[in-house]
C-alpha cells in the first residue's frame, strides 16, 4: 500500500472513535488478513474486551518470551476465559531462548534479548497477514506520540486504533465494564514486560532501568 493509500485510511478513520475504527476494519480488511498482538500487559483488558466483542473468532498472539511473570499468565488465563479467547502463543526456538537463559542476554545485552525473543518470532509469522493491530497509544512513549492511526511498518500495514486514546478515557471504560486490570498494577506497575526487566514505577519508568532503552522493537 503505497503513501497516498495510507493518507487516505488516515483520514477516513480519524473521526472515529477506537470501537468504531475496530468495526470498519474488518469491513475494508480480510478478516483472516488481520494480525492481532497483546501482551497481555497492565489494561490489556480494554483493547481485548472491545476486539472480542466485535470479532469473537479473532486470533489473539500472545510473545511468549518465557521471562514473564507469574502474574502475567495468570491474567492472560482469566482474560482467555471471561472474554472467550482464542490464544496462539509466539515464541523463539527453544535453542535461541536457552541461549538468552545461559547468557543472561537480558542484562548484558537487553536489545538483543528482545531482538530474540519478540521481534524475531513475530517476523516470521507477519508475512501470513496484511495488516497487524496493535494497541499503542501516544501518552505512552515518546515514540509513540509521533505514531499515526496507519503507517507502514518493517513490510506490514501497522493499525493503531487506540493511538489518540487518553488515559482517562481508557480508564473510564475499565470502569464502565467492570474490567480487570493487570494484577501487578495494584503493586505500583504501570508498565509491564519481562520479569528481568521490570520493576514498579509510573509509565513506563519501570522498564529497562538504567538503560537509555524504552521500547522492545516490536513497535520501530
Amino acid at each position: 500500500m503505497d503513501t497516498a493509500a495510507i493518507l487516505a485510511l488516515n483520514e477516513q478513520y480519524r473521526p472515529l472513535d477506537f470501537e468504531a475504527r475496530i468495526r470498519r476494519l474488518y469491513a475494508d480488511f480480510a478478516p483472516d488478513k488481520v494480525l492481532v498482538t497483546s501482551s497481555f500487559a497492565a489494561t490489556s483488558a480494554y483493547f481485548l474486551h472491545i476486539v472480542a466483542t466485535i470479532r469473537p473468532q479473532q486470533v489473539v498472539h500472545f510473545i511468549d518470551t518465557g521471562y514473564h511473570f507469574a502474574e502475567t499468565l495468570e491474567y492472560r488465563q482469566y482474560l482467555i476465559d471471561r472474554f472467550g479467547l482464542t490464544v496462539a502463543d509466539v515464541r523463539a526456538e527453544d535453542w535461541q531462548h536457552q541461549f538468552t537463559q545461559e547468557e543472561k542476554t537480558w542484562s548484558k545485552d537487553p536489545d538483543f534479548c528482545c531482538s530474540v525473543n519478540k521481534v524475531e518470532p513475530l517476523e516470521q509469522i507477519k508475512s501470513q497477514y496484511q495488516i497487524w493491530v496493535s494497541s499503542l497509544m501516544r501518552w505512552q512513549t515518546e515514540h509513540r506520540a509521533e505514531l499515526d492511526i496507519f503507517e507502514v511498518r518493517r513490510g506490514i500495514i501497522k493499525f493503531n486504533p487506540m493511538i489518540d486514546v487518553s488515559q482517562a478515557e481508557r480508564d473510564a471504560y475499565i470502569r464502565e465494564h467492570d474490567l480487570p486490570f493487570h494484577p501487578l498494577v495494584a503493586k505500583g506497575y504501570s508498565s509491564i514486560g519481562c520479569s528481568h526487566c521490570t520493576v514498579p514505577g509510573d509509565g513506563r519508568s519501570g522498564r529497562w532501568v538504567g538503560k537509555p532503552k524504552t521500547e522492545c522493537g516490536l513497535h520501530l
